[in-house]
């Protein structure tokens, strides 16, 4: 076995996808891109923070739902608004606990890093406060996520 890849299923709009994402990430790389005779997107290799895609248009059989979604582990609340903003722009969706949606309907969780090391470094009564505040959130708030860790 050689790799494995999700593959990301579109409604004729692969094209339009790679551009978002490539506006977003900007360290993305499109490995290749396969044509139809006319002309329009195929299929699409890429790549995103080291993780191999493959994006097919595939047309309206099928649907993204939340039961995947890629989650991005952010430096800080900087990137999480960056990163929140751009993928829920233009019909995008915001949901709750960290998760949104693009316009395309894929499910992005954007977890800040530290979330984790507040969960890891206190006790479990702290530990139960950042994820009582968490919960109460849509788009992590780590200001508020501190307060809550420190009581």
């Amino acid at each position: 076995m050689r790799s494995i890849s999700p593959c990301l299923w579109f409604d004729d709009n692969l094209e339009e996808a790679l551009d978002l994402y490539g506006s977003v990430f900007p360290d993305m790389v499109i490995h290749s891109v396969e044509r139809n005779p006319d002309g329009a997107v195929f299929t699409a290799t890429l790549e995103i923070a080291g993780l191999p895609l493959f994006g097919l248009n595939g047309g309206p059989h099928f649907r993204f739902t939340e039961a995947i979604s890629l989650m991005i582990s952010c430096d800080d609340q900087e990137e999480v608004d960056r990163l929140w903003d751009a993928l829920t722009a233009d019909g995008g969706e915001e949901s709750q606990c960290c998760w949104c949606k693009d316009k395309f309907g894929l499910s992005w969780q954007l977890v800040p890093v530290q979330f984790g090391e507040l969960m890891a470094a206190g006790t479990a009564e702290q530990s139960q406060r950042v994820m009582a505040a968490m919960m109460t959130m849509r788009k992590f708030d780590v200001a508020a996520l501190r307060s809550a860790f420190e009581g």
